[in-house]
């Protein structure tokens, strides 16, 4: 029970810190969005490098480079993860929090029409209806915002591949983290040498703190999947996707309360749509996850039935 009650609270640790991100960003303006964005691979190259050495969990390196397979799809989750960091950043500090909080609510959705089109998978009533009660709140959205809600949509499907390339890839969080952001360290790092030679940077030339909040960019992301990590190995898989939701109701809320975003009434029924959906989704996951228990029990209590009484087993 105290391994399941830490587990609850390194889940609340990593889906709050996700939650707050909206808060950090626009402490690091007037550094555009790329810039952050280079600055969040570089520094947490260096952040889970750190934690890695400390860990002594280095062994996974020299297997990793003999086989160019699974470096190649590591490549490419770390192209898609840039495309998406790069957006979130962007669309925070342009005034779209909501709507990348939409882009998170949406993402379970977007996930299994990936494994229905990519898979070829079967799904249940449940999450069919699920699926098409999203397809609607989209269509809704569209009108309520005026146009199509893309920066809800790349973000949910940019993050669905990911997740998706990382299962094929089978690492563990930190491990796939230091390879991805080494992957991605010398185009960042030219990235923000070029900004330098242009003059256009703002590491040196705002000071130490806000040279100190760039840096910071790599805690940032290396403490929340941390405690993600915690997490997963502590409590069951139903309970951590239970939890994912506290991301993007911590992201609305910072939209709503803190930033006062608009929200007419059509973008509140778009939402209201998803919200019915991930329900659906919620409860046909519970129900599936109960009927397996069940069972498992009922298949470990047959053989215990058919023994005879008095036989002398084992």
């Amino acid at each position: 029970m105290n391994e399941q009650r830490a587990g609850l609270l390194y889940g609340f640790a990593a889906y709050g810190l996700w939650g707050l991100f909206p808060l950090y960003w626009p402490l690091l303006e007037p550094s555009g969005a790329g810039e952050i964005l280079a600055h969040r691979m570089v520094w947490s190259l260096a952040v889970v490098s750190v934690v890695l050495l400390v860990m002594r969990r280095w062994a996974w390196v020299p297997e990793l480079l003999r086989q160019p397979r699974r470096l190649g799809l590591l490549a490419v989750a770390a192209a898609v993860i840039s495309v998406n960091w790069g957006l979130y950043i962007w669309g925070v500090n342009s005034g779209h929090v909501v709507e990348t909080s939409l882009g998170y609510f949406i993402n379970p959705l977007v996930t299994i029409a990936l494994g229905v089109l990519v898979l070829h998978e079967r799904l249940r009533p449940a999450q069919w209806a699920a699926v098409g009660v999203g397809a609607a709140a989209v269509l809704v959205l569209t009108l309520g915002y005026g146009r199509l809600p893309w920066i809800a949509l790349t973000l949910a499907c940019s993050f669905a591949t990911y997740g998706f390339i990382k299962k094929k890839v089978g690492m563990g969080g930190l491990e796939s983290l230091a390879a991805e952001t080494a992957i991605q360290f010398l185009p960042a790092l030219g990235f923000l040498v070029f900004l330098g030679t242009r003059g256009e940077t703002t590491f040196a030339s705002h000071g130490a703190g806000h040279a100190s909040l760039l840096a910071a960019c790599g805690v940032v992301t290396a403490v929340p999947l941390v405690c993600f990590g915690a997490a997963a190995i502590r409590i069951p898989l139903s309970m951590l996707g239970l939890l994912q939701y506290l991301a993007p109701v911590f992201q609305f809320g910072l939209g709503l309360l803190w930033f006062h975003e608009e929200m007419p009434a059509e973008r509140w029924a778009g939402f209201a749509l998803v919200w019915l959906a991930l329900a659906l989704l919620t409860w046909d996951a519970l129900r599936a996850a109960r009927r397996g228990r069940i069972a498992v029990r009922d298949a470990a209590v047959v053989p215990d039935e058919a023994t005879p009484r008095g036989a002398v087993t084992g």
